[in-house]
């Protein structure tokens, strides 16, 4: 629907190519909707908006009224209205009248029509008035359910509970499904990526990781563990019957407009399973070259590297910092019939159309370095390989390069110059490395400034000591004071900090003397991470503490 609201106000002149552009690209900083960016930075009115997308759509649309008759809010279940954002309007002559964000969604219509037994007519709102009336006619929140949960209510039953058919019977008791059903709605409205349920000797702790940052979440009653537990493994199609050995699986989704693939891990702890759920939001993933937060003159640099016919493109960071995104907005930026780009993956967190993914599978001999083997003989012009672990991928990745393949992977490392030196480590030859890498993009997230409550600030003289910054003056220093849309966080949304490092004929050179990283680094003369971060602050975009929480391992 995003891309249809997008297209329709392009054809139709209201919105620039330009503006849809900086909208795509904020909106994946704040975390908003599309409409909700081009509706806050004034591109389109409301009333506007929702005529045009009626008359493309061949739909109505209305104001929510003050108050809606409750036999008509009771024809559709709260987890249904949740997951698909719809809100019963009225009843009339046997039409039930419902608001959506998304008409296009026939599917969503026609299961109304089942679970009511009446025609259904589909109508455009004003997003903010369904989202607050389907919270206040249908809604609870994980903490007042746990409140009331909390009170009262037979623990000893579910408590002793060990038998699987037990814990099966009470995995559908309406209540846990409820409950869990919320934890991963709620998850999913407050731009969560992860969602973990922790069993320790006295409590149950749910935590969501939001922006890069772990929020504990009101604990629910501990003797709901087992239950809770169990009803996320039957979604997930795991084993309940097993509890001692670590299960992975997965559950799909869709909340609105939205299709959600949640991979789940388990793995057993001294008091019970530890249960991580990693929500992966199709919608949101794909973004391009130009929506990743680079600073225009990175982005030349980069783009450039990607027109290249052959040669390694590694891209380094820890856990969570994004790699992904990039090589995935790579691939959709070279993207084109005349080339065949093959993906070696662990897992395929993303489908990616008109490329061909294959997902490792080390129990059937599927690894990266056979899979890698076997695509070189189906004859690509570009290959992504998910991460070089190992010597024998790395060897025959850099080949690959060097027989006129495009390849590219990623690399845990700290910056772009110990990428290099990490696969001299692993044992690459210094002249095979010199002639195969094309560049290193090294990457950070931080959290950037809440749009909805920034507010200047002078940091600490200690934070400015730090950064080695003498002209305070010439910085417009932000920070957000703390309000309901970031939870008094201060921060929603992240944003990209990036060291690029483009191999030259001096640096080839001096690879083949197997050099330090710092003597890479040195030679490259590239903006390092914390110096990229130094110019977000600049622009207010994120703050001095941020830049050096995620760099401060790169200046040690």
């Amino acid at each position: 629907m995003e891309l249809l609201i997008g297209d329709i106000l392009l054809q139709n002149g209201v919105i620039t190519e330009e503006q849809l552009l900086t909208a795509r690209s904020a909106k994946d900083e704040t975390g908003e909707t599309l409409d909700e960016v081009l509706l806050r930075q004034g591109a389109v009115k409301e009333k506007q908006l929702l005529d045009i997308l009626s008359d493309a759509l061949g739909t109505r649309w209305v104001h929510i009224p003050e108050r809606i008759d409750p036999q008509v809010t009771s024809l559709v279940p709260a987890e249904f209205a949740f997951r698909h954002v719809v809100l019963p309007v009225s009843r009339e002559n046997g039409v039930l009248t419902v608001a959506t964000l998304d008409p296009t969604q026939l599917h969503v219509s026609d299961d109304l029509k089942m679970l009511t037994g009446l025609d259904v007519e589909m109508v455009l709102a004003p997003r903010k008035e369904i989202l607050e009336n389907v919270e206040t006619y249908f809604g609870t929140t994980v903490e007042k359910m746990i409140a009331d949960l909390s009170v009262g209510g037979d623990s000893s039953k579910m408590a002793e509970v060990t038998e699987v058919t037990d814990l099966r019977d009470l995995a559908r008791e309406p209540t846990v499904i409820n409950l869990v059903n919320l934890i991963i709605f709620q998850a999913v409205q407050e731009r969560a990526s992860d969602i973990h349920i922790e069993p320790f000797e006295n409590t149950l702790k749910v935590r969501y990781r939001i922006d890069g940052m772990l929020r504990e979440m009101p604990p629910p009653p501990k003797h709901l563990q087992a239950a809770v537990i169990s009803r996320v493994k039957i979604m997930a199609e795991m084993d309940i019957a097993e509890r001692f050995t670590p299960q992975d699986g997965h559950i799909r989704l869709r909340m609105g407009d939205r299709e959600l693939d949640l991979r789940v891990s388990t793995v057993p702890t001294v008091f019970g399973e530890s249960v991580v759920m990693r929500i992966l939001d199709k919608t949101s993933i794909l973004l391009g070259v130009n929506e990743l937060g680079l600073f225009e003159e990175t982005e030349r640099k980069f783009t450039r590297l990607l027109h290249r016919s052959h040669g390694i493109i590694l891209v380094t960071g820890p856990t969570g910092s994004g790699k992904t995104t990039t090589l995935y907005a790579a691939l959709n930026y070279i993207k084109s019939p005349a080339l065949k780009i093959i993906t070696i993956e662990e897992p395929v967190e993303y489908n990616l159309e008109g490329i061909n993914q294959i997902q490792v599978n080390p129990k059937r001999g599927l690894t990266f370095a056979n899979g890698l083997r076997s695509i070189v003989r189906q004859d690509p012009d570009v290959i992504m390989v998910g991460e070089i672990r190992d010597p024998e991928t790395a060897e025959i990745s850099i080949r690959s390069a060097l027989t006129g393949h495009l390849v590219f992977s990623t690399l845990h490392t700290n910056n772009a110059a110990g990428a290099i030196t990490r696969l001299l480590d692993m044992g690459v030859d210094a002249y095979l490395l010199s002639s195969s890498i094309s560049g290193v993009l090294a990457q950070r997230l931080v959290r950037v400034v809440c749009p909805n409550c920034r507010e200047p600030y002078r940091p600490q003289e200690e934070m400015l000591a730090i950064c080695g910054i003498t002209d305070p003056e010439k910085y417009s220093f932000m920070h957000g004071a703390g309000c309901e849309e970031c939870h008094g966080a201060g921060y929603r949304g992240r944003s990209g900090l990036f060291e690029l490092l483009v191999l030259t004929d001096d640096i080839r050179d001096l690879i083949l003397t197997r050099p330090s990283t710092n003597q890479i680094a040195n030679a490259a003369h590239a903006m390092s991470l914390r110096e990229y971060g130094l110019e977000k602050v600049r622009h207010g975009v994120t703050t001095l503490e941020e830049v050096v929480r995620v760099t401060v391992d790169d200046e040690i």
